[in-house]
C-alpha cells in the first residue's frame, strides 16, 4: 500500500487539488431538468463561480469571507432547504423584498413585472411528445429575463404576498409552471447558496440521443 501511494502520489495530489478547487473556487453543474427553460436546457453543464458571494471552507457551508451580495436576477446554485438537493434557479427577491405572484404575474415590492415579446412555442417533453408553451420577456425592477408558462392544472400561479426574511432569498425557475422553487421549498438561507452560474460549458440534448449542442458551448447566462 505504501509503495502504491508513493508511485501514484502525483495523481493523488492532483485529485485532492481538483476537489478543493471545485468545492471552494469554481465548479461545473450538470442540469438534468427543464425547470430553467428557456434559459437553461436539460443537458446543459453550467460553470459556477463559488467565489461570487463568499469564500467558504472547502467541503463545508462555513463562510471565511464575505465577497459580495446576491442580486435580483442572478442565476444561482444552492442546496435545497427542504432536502439538501442541489438546485439551480433564478434569484428574484432579496431580504426585505415583498414578493407576490398573481395569475403568474410577478410583483416585487408591489411593482408589477412587465411582459413583452410574447411567443407561442412547442416544448419537447421527450419520446417525440410536445406541449404548447408561452415565452415572454419579463422585466421587473430593472431585471430582465426570458420565462415561459405551460398549460398545466396544478401550477402555483398565485402566491403571497410574503416578506423575504433577513439573510434569506426567494428563488424561482424561469420555467414557471415546471419548477419546484421557493413557492414549494421556502426561502433559501444565504449559507446554502453555493455560487453564481455564469456560462454554459458544454451541452447535449439528453432527450434526443445525447446529440451535442455546439451552439450553446460557452454561451453566457442572462
Amino acid at each position: 500500500m505504501r509503495k502504491w501511494l508513493k508511485d501514484n502520489r502525483g495523481i493523488l495530489v492532483f485529485i485532492v487539488c481538483l476537489g478543493l478547487f471545485r468545492t471552494a473556487i469554481a465548479d461545473w453543474n450538470p442540469v438534468p431538468t427543464g425547470s430553467m427553460r428557456p434559459t437553461i436546457l436539460e443537458g446543459d453543464v453550467v460553470l459556477v463561480n463559488r467565489l461570487a458571494y463568499d469564500l467558504k471552507l472547502p467541503l463545508t457551508d462555513f463562510s471565511l469571507a464575505h465577497l459580495g451580495d446576491p442580486q435580483r436576477g442572478d442565476i444561482v446554485t444552492f442546496s435545497s432547504p427542504k432536502d439538501g438537493t442541489r438546485l439551480i434557479k433564478r434569484l428574484v427577491a432579496i431580504p426585505g423584498d415583498i414578493v407576490e405572484l398573481r395569475n403568474n404575474r410577478l410583483y416585487i415590492n408591489h411593482q408589477a413585472a412587465e411582459y413583452s415579446n410574447i411567443t407561442e412555442v412547442r416544448e419537447p417533453i421527450g419520446h417525440g411528445r410536445f406541449v404548447n408553451a408561452t415565452r415572454v420577456t419579463e422585466n421587473v425592477d430593472g431585471s430582465r429575463r426570458s420565462v415561459q408558462f405551460l398549460p398545466v392544472l396544478d401550477k402555483k400561479s398565485n402566491f403571497g404576498p410574503v416578506v423575504v426574511p433577513d439573510d434569506e432569498y426567494f428563488m424561482m425557475g424561469d420555467n414557471r409552471d415546471d419548477s419546484k422553487d421557493s413557492r414549494y421549498i421556502g426561502f433559501v438561507p444565504r449559507d446554502l447558496i453555493i455560487g453564481r452560474a455564469g456560462h454554459i460549458v458544454v451541452s447535449a440534448d439528453i432527450k434526443h440521443d445525447w446529440k451535442p449542442r455546439f451552439d450553446r458551448i460557452a454561451s453566457p447566462l442572462r
